[in-house]
């Protein structure tokens, strides 16, 4: 029986991967994340199925050829946490699921914008935890009607959320090097310097590509943005600059801003924290010290039941394809 280690499996996944498992491959499922303290807990089998944050780097990597190991796959669209080039080299089959559920990211993408342009998190924090009812003018809020929403990357992601802003009543600019037939018909595009000039939400959805994108979000991007702007990133924390982010915030440039993501967030996503154990990085302790105006979830966007169906459904089939007909669609 084909067995395969799977890691970063959380306590209610576990009941779709094995309801899903429909080859019957022989699991392990783990709760860590693959590191290099634990790799050793993947000798024995025939393949490990990762997320995002494990590492498999060129020493883990080493250690699965050690075990025999041929197969690393991925479940998520994005595979920087593989040494793809030193898997090959080793002869090992790497593959990945190129998509799942776009509804998952663009909802809460519209969420995260709606609760910063509504101040709910304000007001409810005002009455539930101060215990003051009072209205106060942070509480007065626009109606997304009369809002401009800007998407940056009207890929699958970027389109349906631009659909559910639409929907809503407000107009959508969008930016993309690429402008599908598809988003022409929800979205106006125009130059990126247009949108961040005329959008009330600014939300991004483009891949990061080291060496062109990073830190995209900066001083110059922030200062283009129409004053009292919402900006909301779902797509990859190395787009963002932390601390521009956070001076705007302070000098009352942005009105709100929202991330499910964080450069470098593996040194803090998915860890519990406390008094005598701090979260460890200034600038996250920073952005987390603006609430509400900033919110921050641990990278939860794909985390629905339709994505994580996706995920494991696609990440079977891999497995099946490259066992039964030698090689798989999705491989890198």
């Amino acid at each position: 029986m084909f067995k395969i280690a799977c890691y970063g499996v959380r306590e209610n996944e576990v009941e779709f991967f094995n309801k899903l498992n429909k080859y019957d491959y022989d699991l392990t499922l783990y709760s860590e994340y693959l590191n290099h303290e634990n790799v050793a807990t993947a000798e024995g089998h025939d393949a490990v199925l990762l997320r995002g944050n494990c590492i498999a780097d060129a020493q883990n990597l080493a250690k699965f050829e050690e075990y025999g190991i041929q197969y690393v796959f991925t479940r998520t669209v994005g595979f920087n946490h593989i040494d793809v080039e030193e898997a090959k080299r080793l002869g090992m089959k790497v593959a990945r699921v190129p998509g799942y559920s776009p509804n998952a990211i663009a909802e809460l993408s519209l969420t995260l914008g709606m609760t910063l342009l509504r101040n709910v998190q304000y007001t409810a924090h005002n009455t539930s935890i101060n215990q003051d009812f009072r209205v106060t003018p942070r509480m007065f809020s626009r109606e997304v009607r009369n809002c401009t929403v800007g998407v940056i990357g009207t890929g699958r992601i970027g389109l349906t959320e631009a659909k559910l802003f639409k929907g809503l009543g407000a107009k959508v600019l969008g930016y993309d090097v690429f402008q599908s037939e598809a988003a022409k018909e929800v979205v106006e595009f125009v130059e990126l310097d247009d949108l961040l000039a005329q959008s009330d939400i600014v939300s991004l959805h483009v891949p990061l590509i080291k060496g062109e994108n990073e830190g995209m979000i900066n001083r110059e991007f922030i200062s283009k943005m129409k004053d009292d702007a919402i900006l909301i990133n779902t797509a990859r924390g190395e787009l963002q600059d932390n601390q521009a982010i956070i001076d705007a915030i302070k000098n009352n440039k942005l009105y709100g801003f929202a991330a499910d993501v964080l450069p470098g967030e593996s040194d803090v996503f998915f860890k519990k924290f406390d008094q005598a154990n701090p979260v460890p990085r200034q600038d996250v302790l920073d952005l987390m010290n603006l609430y509400p105006r900033v919110l921050l979830t641990p990278h939860v966007g794909s985390n629905t039941d339709e994505a994580l169906t996706n995920m494991i459904e696609i990440s079977y089939d891999n497995f099946n394809d490259v066992l039964t007909k030698g090689s798989s669609e999705n491989e890198l």
